[in-house]
């Protein structure tokens, strides 16, 4: 997949399918990310631990906030937790609630296929940052004008967020960051916002990425033999617990985004929500055990009688390799 990225580049270019401000925006951010690495001995440790603690606090404003909150609805939280969420998301920068949500619920009803934003048939490169890099496909853009998302726009901090983008990001961003460590431990400015800021921000980046592009093509399957989306330990470590992919896509209702709890699948987003719902400030928390109950006992009833579990159609790139062969 990686080998024919020139060929394709070339031919979106030739297309007139590049996204130019987009290819700038991620170009300035990895070249800052460098940017930062070159910045790291001249860190203080108080800087580093900064930077290393905005990862999860950034983290959960994906994973926790915009995913499983407002994208998900899977469970309601009070207005302070919203409210930190929020701010913990515009620190991620990865767009407003709105249009993140707004994407991704996109891709959930139209996952691989040409009306999914990050459709991973189109392979791990494009899954994971490709998709950004070019005009958006003209069913995403059908897909999106069709489905209804007014429920976002009833809360005020997602319209807050939305009136400030990008701006507001950019800030909690970038500059928050590097602003705290001058202020708190006199680090110098300049070295804070490399670091702690773009560099840490490049970093979550990849990590948020990898659940599109690395848990939709490797992982066990075993909920939904049929779906890309699969269980994936790692991508769970770096997205702090987004990578129970095909128990996620299967019951995306769920607030866990996994079947187990954090003694058996590391999910810190999870253990958070289940905090906040013990001094109340989350409730109505769903779950899909039920609905997978009655899908268990109905394959243990097909086993039973002989029925073998459906098999997956080859993947694009495992036709390609047949042809070759």
């Amino acid at each position: 997949m990686f080998r024919n990225i020139p060929k394709v580049a070339y031919d979106h270019y030739k297309e007139g399918n590049l996204n130019y401000p987009m290819i700038i925006y991620v170009s300035l951010v990895h070249i800052v990310a460098v940017a930062g690495l070159f910045a790291l001995p001249k860190c203080s440790k108080e800087t580093l631990l900064w930077a290393f603690i905005l990862w999860p606090i950034s983290g959960l404003g994906i994973t926790s906030g915009v995913h499983r909150l407002w994208a998900h609805r899977s469970y309601e939280a009070h207005f302070v937790v919203r409210l930190v969420l929020m701010l913990a998301n515009s620190i991620a920068n990865q767009g407003s609630i709105y249009h993140w949500s707004r994407d991704h619920r996109v891709h959930h009803k139209y996952s691989e296929t040409h009306a999914d934003p990050h459709n991973a048939t189109r392979g791990f490169f494009f899954a994971h940052m490709g998709w950004l890099l070019i005009k958006k496909h003209p069913d995403v853009v059908k897909a999106g004008r069709d489905m209804d998302f007014s429920d976002l726009l009833e809360d005020p901090l997602v319209v807050f967020q939305k009136k400030l983008d990008p701006w507001f990001a950019l800030y909690m961003c970038y500059v928050m960051p590097a602003q705290v460590a001058s202020h708190f431990w006199g680090e110098d400015f300049w070295t804070a916002f490399l670091v702690a800021g773009g560099l840490r921000y490049c970093y979550v980046l990849h990590c948020t990425w990898l659940v599109n592009s690395a848990a939709h093509l490797y992982g066990d399957h075993p909920y939904d033999v049929l779906s890309y989306p699969a269980e994936n330990p790692l991508v769970s470590w770096f997205a702090i617990g987004e990578g129970w992919h095909n128990w996620h896509h299967k019951y995306p209702f769920d607030y866990s985004a996994s079947e187990f709890g954090i003694s058996s699948q590391f999910n810190p987003s999870r253990l958070f929500i289940d905090m906040l719902a013990c001094v109340g400030l989350v409730w109505n928390r769903k779950r899909g055990l039920s609905a997978w109950a009655m899908g268990k006992a109905r394959r243990e009833r097909d086993a039973a009688n002989g029925i073998p579990l459906p098999k997956a159609p080859p993947r694009p790139w495992e036709v390609e390799a047949k042809k070759v062969e």
